[in-house]
This record gives C-alpha cells, structure tokens and sequence, in this order.
C-alpha cells in the first residue's frame, strides 16, 4: 500500500463506502474511503487499485458515488482516486472557494498528499468545468485528460439567451436559480426528491431509483444543501476565470464524451476551442448520466484513450472486466 495512503484516517458511516448501497460485488475489497488534507480544505476520496494515478471528479447533484459501475474494472489497470469536491458528501464545506480555480486547486493538492506528481483525470458535468480548470492552470499534472457532459466550461463558449426553447430551459432552469442566494434552499427544504429527482428526470433519466433516493439523503440537511449549490454561486468568478484560461489551448490529449440523447458532438465543439488534441466521442442511447446509464459504453472509451498511461503488460481490455 501506499505509504501516504496507510496514514489517513479512513471515513465511515453515510457518505462513504461503508454507508453506500448496491455496490458492485467485492468492492468494498479494493476501494475504502479516505480523509485527505488537501491543502487545509479536508476532502473525502475513494480510492483503491494499482497502477498510473487516475482521478475522477463528479458532477452536480451526484458525489463520487456516480463512478461506482466504472471503478472496479478502472482499479485492475489505474489506482483510482474518485474524490468528492468541496462541499459535497464528506468532504468540508466551507463557506467560500468554489470557483474552479479553487476547486481544481483542492484536487491539486489531494494528489499532492496522496503522492501522485503526474495523473489522468476524468471530469462530468461541474466535475468537466473543475478537470478543465486543473488541466490549464496546472497543465505539467495532467497526462491526460477526458471531459464529459458539457457543450464547454462555462466562460470558453458564448452563454445561451435568456430565453431558450422549452426543452433547453428545463434542463438548464437549474444554473440560474441555484445561483440565487439562500432562496433555493428555502423552496428545496423538505422537497429535495422533488427538485433533485426532477434534474436527474429531464437530464435523460437512466439513474436508479435506489441511487437517486442515496443521493437525496446526502442532501437532505442544511449544511450539504447550501455545500451544493457552491459552484454556482462562484459562477461570476469562474466565468471570469474560464475567459482568460481560453486565451491558451490545452496541449495534452483530452477526449471529448457526449450522450447521443444529451449534449452529444457538442463537448467535442466545445472542448475544441480550447484544446489542441480533441477526440470527441458519442455515447449511443444515452443521456447526461453516461457513467450510471452506459458504463461499459464509458469504459470501452477510456480503455482506449487512457491506454497510453499503462505499461504493456497491463489487461487489455477494461470493459470485460464490467459485470
């Protein structure tokens, strides 16, 4: 074992990978649930396997749960670092510091802790505009790198109208009202599995019941709520960051992923105005939740574009190991 990683405290209880349900077979055996000091901010981070460093970085309403299909095959080539960000699931909730310059500078300093110089990373949703942040200010890091689920980070692309077609509004209406201060908290409270069962509805559906009732419960109390709603509080900071970072591509390989019934080839024209090297990528049939719908279409991307990070004599294929 790593020898950092034997000295942390391990985390317990719901939240982390004793208090979750429905876990794929044996992966309590390979995964458990770290606290990591990641720069003075305290992060919860699952992680397990051997291998080249490989970070996974969810999205919004969701915590590192959202990777649990994907991690067991990920773990038999990379050691898997699925991390929640600041002001989700375990991890701290501070009052402030959640625009993207400072999310991806927690994650910086996680893999600092954890030993980890050089590393992949994986990003969805708010988790594609925090690997996009990391990438650029922090570009000597990032080997590689695979954004999913956004048409590109907030700030690289021009921002819709604001008034957009019915079907657009309902699944963005979400961006401007958990920007509004202390209000969205009063009308959620009591009603988090009507608001959040409603987002992972219009995203495309696709997420169990069972997860989605997991999800609610980790929200469902006043401190995780207001922790949630962080990075679109910062929205203004990052918009204004994300500017000056599109004046300089990204130089490393990123992998563009979209679902056919969500953004699609539009992450691929987002991402490709902002880095060099893009591969983009469509995932058949799904929508928004692509590791929780389609994992082995998800893991059949990664084991090709991530293969040049593993040494030859790796397994070949990650998608077979997917039960």
């Amino acid at each position: 074992m790593n020898t950092a990683l034997a000295n942390l405290p391990i985390a317990t209880g719901l939240g982390s990978v004793t208090g979750a349900p429905n876990l794929p077979a044996g992966f309590t055996d390979t995964f458990t649930s770290h606290y990591v000091d990641a720069g003075g901010t305290r992060l919860h981070a699952v992680i397990g396997g051997e291998g080249p460093a490989l970070l996974l970085v969810h999205g919004w309403p969701e915590s590192w749960y959202a990777w649990r299909l994907l991690m067991p095959a990920l773990a038999k080539n990379f050691t898997v670092i699925a991390v929640d960000q600041r002001g989700i699931g375990l991890s701290d909730k501070p009052q402030s510091g959640y625009d993207v310059g400072t999310l991806a500078a927690d994650l910086v300093a996680l893999m600092d802790t954890l030993g980890h110089e050089r590393f992949a990373v994986v990003g969805h949703d708010t988790g594609f505009a925090v690997g996009y942040a990391l990438a650029s200010d922090h570009a000597e890091r990032v080997s590689r790198l695979v954004l999913a689920e956004l048409p590109g980070a907030p700030g690289t692309t021009p921002a819709p109208p604001l008034f957009v077609p019915a079907q657009i509004n309902n699944t963005l209406w979400h961006i401007p009202f958990n920007r509004v201060e202390q209000l969205p908290e009063q009308l959620i409270t009591g009603r988090e599995d009507v608001y959040f069962g409603y987002e992972f509805a219009v995203q495309g559906g696709g997420v169990r019941a069972e997860a989605i009732a997991y999800y609610v419960e980790l929200l469902s109390n006043p401190e995780s709520l207001t922790g949630s709603l962080g990075f679109y509080r910062a929205f203004d900071a990052t918009v204004a960051q994300n500017s000056e970072r599109a004046t300089r591509k990204l130089g490393m390989p990123v992998l563009a992923l979209g679902g056919e019934r969500s953004y699609g080839d539009h992450v691929a024209g987002g991402v490709g105005l902002v880095a060099d090297d893009v591969e983009g990528v469509v995932i058949a049939g799904a929508g928004h939740w692509l590791a929780e719908e389609a994992p082995e279409q998800f893991l059949t991307a990664l084991d090709r574009f991530l293969a040049p990070d593993l040494a030859a004599t790796q397994p070949a294929s990650l998608e077979a190991s997917v039960r």
